[in-house]
C-alpha cells in the first residue's frame, strides 16, 4: 500500500557558479532505509499541460536543474515531482509528491490594480524571481526595465491616451540576496490621470520591456503587463458668467455686482486657486460689474 512520508519539496532559485539554477529541496525521513529519490522537473507548457525537462535519481536531499533560456526559461512555471524508493526494492515506492509552481521571471505585485480618479497613489512593486546575474566585474548587476502605459479601447479608434500616469518611466532591479519572494525588487507609484472627461470606467495596461545588455536568459523575455482599470468619478464644475451670476461647487447662486479683484475658489489641501477681476459695466443706472480678467495657480 503506497503512503507518503510528507517530503515537502519546495523550488528555489539559487546562483551556482555565475549560472542560474532552481533547486528542488525536500526532507530527508530519519527512521527510513537508505533511500533513494527520483525528481521529475516539469514546466507549464500550454494551461493544464506539463512537459517533462529533467529527471534525477539521486540520494540527496535536493536536485538542480539550470535555466539555460532553452529549455527552461524565464516566464516559465517550474515544478518537481519527488518519488521515494528503496535500493533493494526500487519497485516498492512510496507516493509521489509534487512541489508549488514556481514562477521563474519578473513579476508584478499587485498583478492587476483597480483605481480611482482621486489623485491617490498607489504602490506598485517590481520584482524578479531569480537572481540578477553579473555579465562582468563592473557594477551592471542590474537589469533594468523600460516601462511604458497604453490604452486598451475596446476598439482600436477608440483608444485614447493612458489613463494613468507612473512616477518611473525605468526601474532597476539590482542584484542582492534572495529572499522567499524575491531575489530583487522595485517599486513604482500608480496614479490615475484626472482628465475631467465623463469617459466611463477605461482599461490601461504597464508594459515592461527588460533594456541594455542582457545575458541569453533576459535577451528575448518580456514581463507579463499589468492591467489597471480606472473608475471614472464625477466632476465638480463651478461657473461665473456674465454680470457676474456665480453658481458654486454645492449649487449655491448669488451675483457679485463689484468692482475690483477677488478670490473665486482656493483648495485646502493642495495648492489651487483661482481669482477674478471685474470691472464696471453698468452705465449709469444700474451698479453692474463684469468678468474682464482671471488668474489661475
Amino acid at each position: 500500500k503506497l503512503t507518503s512520508l510528507a517530503l515537502q519539496p519546495v523550488v528555489t532559485p539559487e546562483l551556482v557558479q555565475g549560472r542560474v539554477h532552481l533547486k528542488c529541496t525536500y526532507s530527508q525521513p530519519s527512521l527510513k532505509p537508505l533511500l533513494h529519490f527520483a525528481v521529475v522537473w516539469s514546466r507549464l507548457s500550454t494551461p493544464g499541460q506539463r512537459e517533462q525537462i529533467q529527471q534525477d535519481i539521486t540520494l540527496q536531499p535536493f536536485s538542480y536543474i539550470e535555466m539555460n533560456g532553452v529549455n527552461l526559461k524565464l516566464g516559465d512555471t517550474v515544478f518537481c515531482t519527488v518519488t521515494a524508493f528503496t535500493r533493494d526494492a526500487p519497485e516498492q515506492q512510496w507516493l509521489p509528491e509534487e512541489s508549488k509552481g514556481f514562477y521563474a521571471g519578473i513579476k508584478f505585485l499587485p498583478e492587476s490594480l483597480q483605481i480611482a480618479e482621486d489623485g491617490k497613489e498607489h504602490v506598485l512593486t517590481v520584482l524578479s524571481t531569480v537572481p540578477i546575474v553579473c555579465p562582468g566585474h563592473d557594477d551592471s548587476c542590474k537589469i533594468t526595465l523600460q516601462l511604458s502605459t497604453e490604452d486598451l479601447g475596446k476598439n482600436s479608434h477608440l483608444a485614447g491616451p493612458p489613463d494613468i500616469a507612473l512616477s518611473e518611466c525605468q526601474v532597476d532591479l539590482l542584484r542582492g540576496p534572495c529572499s522567499e519572494t524575491s531575489c530583487a525588487e522595485a517599486r513604482l507609484m500608480v496614479t490615475a490621470v484626472t482628465d475631467f472627461a465623463q469617459d466611463g470606467t477605461r482599461v490601461s495596461r504597464i508594459t515592461a520591456e527588460p533594456v541594455g545588455l542582457r545575458d541569453l536568459l533576459w535577451r528575448d523575455y518580456t514581463p507579463q503587463d499589468v492591467k489597471v482599470t480606472v473608475q471614472d468619478l464625477p466632476t465638480g464644475n463651478c461657473y461665473s458668467f456674465t454680470d457676474p451670476h456665480i453658481i458654486t461647487f454645492d449649487g449655491w447662486r448669488y451675483n457679485n455686482y463689484k468692482v475690483g479683484t477677488f478670490l473665486l475658489c482656493r483648495s485646502a489641501t493642495r495648492a489651487f486657486e483661482v481669482h477674478v477681476r471685474q470691472r464696471d459695466c453698468g452705465g449709469h443706472r444700474a451698479a453692474t460689474a463684469c468678468n474682464c480678467g482671471v488668474a489661475a495657480r
